[in-house]
């Protein structure tokens, strides 16, 4: 069953991650936002915007309104 289709309130932003529509608080730091959504920052590769984005610049980028990401998940083995 498809879900109601519910506009974002002032205090939340549209993205889409790994393809499926997300809504956020806007103002968030990407290791915030990958948080929010139970992902551990060290155990992730994270494509922002098309951009494989170096880890150092994660703390000071701000997820906003129609951002993309896609978040691959390392996993070991042996």
């Amino acid at each position: 069953m498809a879900e109601a289709f519910e506009p974002p309130s002032p205090a939340s932003c549209r993205l889409r991650l790994n393809g499926e529509e997300c809504l956020c608080s806007p103002g968030l730091s990407l290791p915030e936002l990958l948080r929010s959504l139970g992902y551990r920052p060290e155990l992730v590769v994270l494509e922002y915007n098309g951009e494989i984005l170096p880890r150092q610049r994660w703390a000071q980028q701000l997820v906003g309104d129609g951002d993309q990401l896609e978040v691959v998940t390392i996993v070991g083995g042996g």
